[in-house]
Formats: structure tokens, sequence, C-alpha cells
């Protein structure tokens, strides 16, 4: 976001400040990923739940369809901007919390203006492109060769062919090394430790079991097989890690309340409220000049909290009526069972936010799932019930705590607050309209969008449709032993957080992410190779050029990421145009190379 900013800043217009944060705002709206397209609402259709090995039934399939994804985000993204309004002076104000990330974001902005800022981001924007460049044309380089299934640079055995079975290659994706570049070392280690533990140890180990701990004549994507242990024990170190985070934030959040509530007791303060009238706030001696002009400046233009309450009370009821009509499984009051505790949470997430950074949002949407999804019930649609149910949630939750997270950035920044409102209103709609309409162009455009091996598994997707049965058929539903091995690795994903926590910041810095190493578990380890691969790549060019390494690494890595990214654009609409790669580039061993060409000349003789 700060170079697409840097790029506007320089194209000849004069930015200011505020006006920065604003068009960051319209720009770099949340809904690609909280939109579901690649979780919740994938994970509804026959593709994915082809791959989970149940028998497919109507009422527990939705596949995507532009109308009802428009529709749906409209209505739980807008409710999420006015659940959190009334709260935004006790969070930014009186709370004084600190957003690390907004404020980093303000910090940066306030820093174009600076001559040394301003010359260096021209700089940046200049890198950014070159390397735009180079990851557009490699990716158009590798569609000559992609003529047929597993063809291409992404099939490319490096580590050979029995390694590549194992998922173990390197797949020359720019996108990837350039996340790599930009990740923490932890972060790119823990997902190469997960792969090597899972695809090169546990699964082999298990797949020895066929025959015994599940039956041999499964089909490959049925849950009650090998893919079953992937799945879930992928799924239960997410959740034991999310739930250690969930009750170590929840806990930060409530030590902290209390102590704010005493502390205003104390002062014989009331709790204080959003108010339209900006004298309300009084300036202490600990506020520097700064804080009070942008205090003063942050309650001077209020969206009147009334207004807030009433256009939350009337899209809830609107919601209500609608949402149970796009998805028949869930009820009326399942809906509005959700917006009665979603403020709460939207509350809770935002504070907890403010205080470490880190948004709970897809756990308050996976509680949805387990909970809406078994009181709904199996017999009727259980699975979509709750996975719609997680999409209101997160939608909620998350874009509640992304707008008090741009509302620090525009109280550092000196933006005005309605302003803000209006411009994350404006962003938020045109998130509900490009976002799911760039998803169905990649759903139609890329018939093995979501399955294993493509170039999009979407594995997250699988995950929360596993979720949903789990959620409605119970513990019945796990292949032999899957339970013992889940229960082991959901307490290892607690107490290596634990052990990360109690070990001081220097001893946790060596110590894996639970969360990281789950990723490959399903999907395989050759992203983490990549991804290690963009590390090395960072820690060579730190340790021969720290400077330029901090300031041109990101820039970097952001070109490679979206030129990668941009390339698949013009692919969807060759693809869409019926316009195939001419080559199919294929590794074969070579008794197979033997056979296969005695095979052709008998057919060229023939």
């Amino acid at each position: 976001m700060p170079l697409l900013l840097c790029i506007l800043c320089f194209s000849g217009v004069p930015f200011y400040h505020s006006l920065e944060c604003r068009i960051s705002y319209l720009l770099i709206h949340p809904l690609y990923s909280t939109g579901g397209f690649g979780s919740y609402i994938f994970a509804m259709s026959d593709r994915i739940s082809d791959q989970s090995g149940e028998t497919r039934e109507a009422q527990n399939i939705k596949n995507p369809g532009l109308g009802w994804m428009i529709g749906f985000l409209y209505i739980v993204s807008f409710l999420g901007l006015f659940s959190v309004v009334p709260l935004r002076k006790i969070m930014i104000i009186d709370y004084k919390l600190v957003y690390p990330s907004g404020t980093a974001t303000a910090h940066l902005i306030n820093s174009f203006h600076s001559p040394q800022g301003a010359k260096l981001a021209k700089r940046q924007v200049k890198t950014l492109g070159k390397f735009f460049m180079t990851s557009f044309s490699w990716g158009f380089f590798q569609w000559f060769y992609t003529g047929g299934e597993g063809c291409g640079f992404m099939s490319f055995p490096t580590m050979g062919l029995q390694a590549y079975k194992q998922r173990f290659f390197f797949d020359f994706s720019a996108t990837y090394v350039g996340v790599g570049m930009i990740c923490p070392y932890l972060v790119n280690l823990s997902v190469l430790l997960g792969g090597v533990i899972s695809w090169g140890i546990m699964w082999p180990l298990i797949e020895r079991k066929k025959g015994d701990w599940y039956s041999a004549e499964l089909k490959p994507s049925s849950l009650r097989g090998i893919v079953g242990y992937r799945v879930f024990i992928s799924i239960a170190l997410i959740l034991g890690d999310g739930l250690y985070n969930f009750l170590k934030v929840m806990s930060k959040t409530v030590a902290a309340l209390v102590m704010q509530v005493r502390g205003m007791m104390a002062s014989e303060a009331t709790l204080p409220v959003s108010s339209s009238n900006h004298h309300d706030h009084q300036s202490t001696p600990e506020e520097t000049f700064d804080d009070q002009r942008r205090s003063e400046l942050f309650l001077k233009d209020q969206i009147p909290t009334k207004l807030a309450v009433a256009a939350y009370l009337v899209i809830a009821v609107v919601s209500v009526a609608t949402v149970p009509r796009i998805f028949h499984q869930l009820r009326w009051y399942h809906v509005a069972a959700s917006y009665v505790i979603a403020p709460v949470l939207a509350f809770c997430n935002a504070y907890g936010c403010g205080l470490t950074d880190w948004s709970l949002a897809t756990t308050y949407g996976k509680l949805a799932i387990f909970t809406v999804g078994a009181w709904a019930g199996a017999s009727e649609g259980g699975m979509i019930a709750g996975l719609a149910a997680c999409g209101v949630m997160i939608g909620i939750v998350s874009t509640a705590s992304d707008l008090t997270q741009d509302f620090k950035t525009g109280y550092m920044t000196l933006a005005s607050p309605r302003s803000m409102f209006v411009s994350q209103a404006i962003g938020t709609a045109m998130g509900c309209v490009i976002a799911p309409s760039v998803f169905w162009l990649f759903y139609n455009a890329f018939p093995d969008i979501g399955m294993p091996g493509s170039e999009y598994p979407s594995p997250n997707a699988l995950v929360y449709r596993n979720m949903a049965i789990l959620g409605v058929q119970g513990l019945g539903s796990l292949p032999r032993h899957c339970l013992d091995l889940c229960i082991a690795f959901f307490v290892g994903a607690i107490l290596i957080n634990l052990a990360r926590d109690l070990a001081g910041p220097r001893a946790a810095a060596y110590i894996p992410l639970p969360m990281a190493m789950a990723i490959p578990f399903y999907l395989g380890p050759y992203f983490g190779i990549d991804m290690c691969i963009g590390s090395l790549i960072r820690f060579t060019w730190d340790r021969m050029d720290p400077a330029r390494a901090k300031a041109f690494a990101p820039p970097v890595a952001s070109g490679l990421i979206c030129g990668d990214g941009i390339w698949t654009l013009p692919q969807s609409v060759l693809a869409l145009a019926g316009i195939k790669p001419p080559i199919c580039m294929k590794f074969l061993s070579r008794s197979t190379n033997i056979k296969v060409d005695k095979f052709l000349r008998a057919h060229s003789s023939s």
C-alpha cells in the first residue's frame, strides 16, 4: 500500500498527508482476503465438496454466483463499518491504543513529505517498476510451456522425481520468492519445517498403513483416507494456535479494560463515549501540542453516534430478511443471533488489535462454523449454514478492526474522521464489486482452480469445508487414529506457543510458529522452498548492504509479487478466449521415457 501511494505521490499531482490517507482506504480494502473467495465462499462449491470425499447433496452445495456474492458482501461489510463508529473516541483518544500497523502507515505517509523521504520514495518506485516488469515477463514466458496437466516450470522436479512426488521441488514462482523476502525468517523456516515433518516423514509412514488404518479401496480424495490425516491434523494445528492466541489476546484485552475503567473511576471520570461536540475532550498535561492538535481535529468532524446506531439496526433488519434468501439453509434467527453478538466481538477484536496488532476475525468465523453448523444440523444443510455464518461474522468483525486501524492512521496524519469514514465506505462499496468480479473471472477461466496440484489450489477452502463437516457430523467422520494425532498436534500447538511466550524474545526467535507449520501439511512444502529462497536472497543482501536492503527489499519483493499477480489477468483472458499454450514441457523418468518413445514409434509407424 505505501508503495502504491508513492506512485500516486509522484504522478504530478500535489498530494497531502490526509489525502493520501483517504486514498489508501479507497484503494486498499481487505475484501480480497475477508471476502471468503479462498475460504468460506469457495468452500461451499461442488469443486471443494468433491475433494472432501462426501456424497454430493444439493442442500450442502452453493456454487459461486456473481450476483449473490456481491449482495452478500454489501450486507455484511457495511455492518462492520457502523459497529465500532460510536467507540472510536474510546479506542483512539481515551485508551490511546497503539494500533502498530496503522501507526506505522501514518509515519510512512508523513515521511513522504520530508525531502529525504520524497527522494527515497522515487527510487523505490523505480525499483518496483523494474522488478514488476521482470516478474510479469517471466510469467508470460512460463505460460508458453504449460500446454497440459503437469507441464511447465511449476512442475520442474528440481530435487528429483521421488522428491517431486512428495511435493519437494522449486516451482520458479516469483510470487512466493517475493513473499519470502518480506516475511520474517522464522515464518519461512516454520513453513519449510512443517512440510518436512508432514510430507517428508508423517505421510509416507501413514501411507504404509494403507489397508490397516484406512481402506485401500477409497478414492484418493476421500477424507477417510490419507487426505483425512492431512486435512484434520492441519486443522488441529490451526485451531490450537488460534485458541491460544484468542485466549491470550482476550486476557490482555480484559485486563487492559479493567485497568482503564479503574483509572477512570479513580479520577471520577465517566466512561468516554463518542460525542458530536468536539469540546468534550480536555487535554492533559502529558499531551504534547501535536497530540492536542490531533485530538482537536479528530473530534471536530464527527459521525453522529445516533446515525451510526440507526444505520446498523436498519442494515441488520434488512440482512435478517435477505441473507436467508441467499442461503436458505440459514434461518433468520441464526442471522439475528449473529448480529446481536457481533458488536461485542467487533469491539473485542478492535481493542485486541490495538494492543497486539493481531486480528482474530478468522477465529471468530471458525467458531461460527461450529456453533451455527451444529445448531442447524446435518439434515437442514448445516454445512452451508455454518459457512455462511462464518462469512457474516468475519465480514463484521474484520471490517470493524480495519476501520479502527484506519482511524488511527487518520488521527496521526490529521485526516478528518468523517472523510475517512466516507472513503472507507466508498472503498468497501468498490471492493464488494471488484473482488467478487475478479474471483468470478478466475473461477470461469481456470476449470481446475481449487484442485490440488493446480496453479491455484486454494487449500483454505478445503480446510473450511472440513471444519463445517466436523461441526455437523462430529468426530465420527475421522479415519482411524486421526483423532489421536489431532489431539496431539492441537496440544502441541498450544505448548509451542506457551514455550514461545515463556522463553523470551531472543529464544522465541528460534521456536517455530504452529500456524505457519500447519499450512504445508495439506498443500505441500514446495512453496515453503520458494519462500526460503526469498529469505536466502534477503539474508545475503542484509549481510552485504544492510542499508540498501532495508530500503529496497520491500519494493523488489512487491514488484515480484505484483508482476506475477497482474500476469494472471491476461492469462485469464487468454483462457476465456480459448487460446491455449502451444508447448507442454514435462519431465519423465528414464524408464517411462523409453516406454513413451516405443509407444510413439509404434503409433507413427502404423
